[in-house]
């Protein structure tokens, strides 16, 4: 898909979004303002992740995906993705469907169900982003987990302690943090994000 062709169809997302976010309050009317900027570049940061682990096509779970990010920008920047949005929350599934319906997103599926309830699948890539704190979603996103899969966390600078109270679920899982890669999102203030990369068993040792 070419460059032009994106960005129409991020300019299209971003009209469909805001007409949903009207009804629904999925993000707040003050980020409104910077959704590309705080909601969708920061779902697209995931691109380094991919970029550096050579990754070319997976089926991707992103779990409590909310107002449907990291989920869709995803699937309209990756086409040859399958992704899978998960929430619990009817309203929140019922507009990412909308916005897939008006985009024709044939690559995303949404999933209105707790994430514990999803047992008779695995994926390659796991995805969350504001959901919980990563003990939390560790618990969740690695049993759903590919042999050799990655669990990707967006969070905020404050990983660093997330991580130290996260040491025994991720030991339970024999999971290990390959990496973290920091980034800022593009805004007047310095907003330093971070991609935390997992994985379990032979990847993760």
């Amino acid at each position: 898909m070419d460059k032009i062709k994106i960005q129409a169809d991020f300019e299209k997302y971003k009209e469909v979004f805001l007409e949903e976010n009207s009804k629904l309050n999925l993000i707040s009317a003050n980020d409104e303002k910077f959704l590309f900027e705080k909601h969708i570049y920061d779902s697209l940061a995931i691109k380094l992740f991919f970029e550096k682990y050579n990754i070319i096509k997976a089926e991707i779970l992103d779990i409590g995906c909310g107002g449907g990010f990291p989920c869709v920008p995803i699937a309209i920047e990756y086409p040859e993705f399958k992704v899978t949005g998960i929430d619990s929350i009817r309203k929140k599934i019922n507009a990412i469907a909308e916005i897939k319906s008006k985009l024709k997103l044939t690559n995303l599926e949404v999933i209105c169900d707790r994430v514990e309830n999803l047992k008779s699948k695995k994926f390659d890539i796991i995805t969350s982003r504001a959901v919980a704190e990563l003990g939390k979603i560790c618990e969740y996103a690695l049993p759903l987990l590919k042999k050799d899969g990655y669990f990707i966390a967006y969070k905020s600078r404050k990983i660093r302690e997330e991580l130290d109270n996260a040491q025994r679920v991720l030991k339970k899982f024999n999971a290990s943090v390959l990496e973290i890669i920091t980034y800022t999102l593009p805004l007047e203030e310095v907003y330093e994000r971070n991609l935390v990369v997992i994985s379990t068993g032979i990847a993760g040792q």
